[in-house]
């Protein structure tokens, strides 16, 4: 019988509920806005955990910008401390190193969203204007077969 769940799954999700937990009550920096934890990838030999956050205080955040840079280095500065509460809470021998990455997957979500409802809108904004045209040539034709 095969597993539905590997280990490591299992390990990733839990960091990444206790790592939301504590970034939202643990982290002091005020420098560090509303950080959404989006997921959590621990390698197979549990070395490593990827962990992809999200900045919620800004529309537009791009990896780029400034603030994004300025939390990813803050999380990242304080991975040793989040990495020690996360071993009181899990009991685990090791616990992962966390590595912190913006994760753009949001923001992009939200600009591809925006161009499907521009498109959406043109389309009716085209349907009801090609409509008006059609009705518009029938009233002419109907003239011509009325004289």
């Amino acid at each position: 019988m095969a597993r539905e769940f590997k280990r490591t799954d299992r390990i990733a999700d839990q960091i990444q509920r206790d790592l939301a937990e504590l970034i939202r009550h643990s982290v002091k920096d005020p420098r560090v806005g509303m950080v959404t934890v989006n997921q959590v990838l621990v390698s197979k030999d549990l070395g490593y955990a990827e962990v992809y956050v999200t900045l919620l205080t800004i529309d537009d955040v791009t990896e780029d910008s400034d603030e994004v840079k300025s939390t990813i280095k803050i999380l990242n500065g304080a991975a040793g401390f989040l990495r020690s509460e996360l071993s009181r809470l899990i009991k685990l021998r090791t616990i992962p190193q966390l590595r912190f990455h913006f994760d753009a997957s949001v923001g992009e979500g939200r600009r591809l969203d925006g161009l499907i409802r521009q498109a959406r809108a043109k389309d009716s904004e085209n349907e009801v204007v090609g409509d008006d045209d059609t009705s518009s040539a029938d009233q002419s034709a109907n003239k011509h077969d009325d004289t």
